[in-house]
């Protein structure tokens, strides 16, 4: 595998010449929730494939592009469609997105999934991120790059709490009932089983997905704040009856939409008062 830092340095470049945005705020959205931002206003649109050196996203409901404009006047750059392991692609290529943007200039990562809901299994949770467990290999494993941070990187606090209390004050402004609790990236594709969700469970995870984690350690690596927030799409396995044959996760987008874009918008409006 070609060297990381030589792959970060050619993206970059490539990026840069495409586009010229000094984002403050990276918002990725999570599978099913790439249409929160069509009313963003939208400056400019750079497709993953058009970056030198940059996956693509293979994955249906990923559009594989970032966009680059304003979200309450605050600039930002938007992943509309992420990377995952499970797609093929090593850590350190599922969390290039984060690494470029954060060369950019984005002091905030602002990161969104769905998952399935252990301790909160009802589809349309919505619970803010304030810890995870990561089942995949670290995206800092190999040589350092020491030009985007320390070598051991600390995690007792990877979100940050004056962020997250930006977005608990959005949802008690609006009555939105907002969960608070930890989320466990497993590697995927396939869902886990229940004996799988009982460890999860064990280990004090609420929530199961297949992302975001690997980003969150990428993100406080070069110097990020972060903020975390998910939506149940369906109970994990083992957590009821119901078979996970037939998710649909445009289902908990129609039951939560207009809650989780409130939450993003006004809270990524007052982050830019930070």
């Amino acid at each position: 595998m070609e060297d990381t830092q030589d792959i970060l340095k050619r993206a970059y470049a490539s990026l840069k010449s495409q586009v010229d945005f000094n984002p403050k705020v990276l918002l990725t959205l999570g599978s099913g929730l790439g249409n929160i931002v069509e009313n963003m206003q939208v400056e400019k649109v750079v497709n993953y494939g058009d970056i030198e050196g940059m996956p693509v996203s293979t994955v249906k409901g990923h559009k594989g592009r970032f966009l680059f404009g304003y979200i309450g006047g605050v600039p930002v750059a938007v992943m509309q469609g992420r990377l995952h392991y499970y797609e093929g692609y090593a850590p350190q290529q599922c969390v290039l997105p984060v690494r470029l943007i954060a060369l950019m200039g984005a002091k905030v990562f602002f990161a969104t999934n769905v998952s399935g809901g252990i301790t909160y299994p009802e589809k349309g949770t919505l619970m803010r991120i304030t810890d995870h467990i990561s089942m995949i290999p670290s995206p800092l494993r190999g040589k350092n790059i020491d030009e985007l941070g320390v070598r051991f990187p600390d995690m007792t606090r990877p979100y940050d709490e004056e962020l997250g209390a930006i977005v608990d004050g959005v949802a008690k402004t609006h009555n939105i009932d907002l969960k608070k609790g930890v989320y466990i990236q497993m590697q995927g594709p396939n869902f886990e089983t229940a004996s799988e969700v009982r460890m999860a469970k064990i280990l004090g995870a609420d929530v199961v997905g297949m992302s975001t984690a690997i980003e969150v350690i990428a993100a406080r690596h070069i110097g990020l704040k972060v903020v975390g927030m998910t939506c149940v799409v369906n109970p994990a396995c083992g957590v009821t009856e119901e078979s996970l044959d037939n998710v649909v996760e445009e289902d908990a987008f129609r039951i939560s939409g207009d809650k989780i874009k409130t939450l993003i918008f006004e809270s990524i409006g007052k982050m830019g008062e930070l």
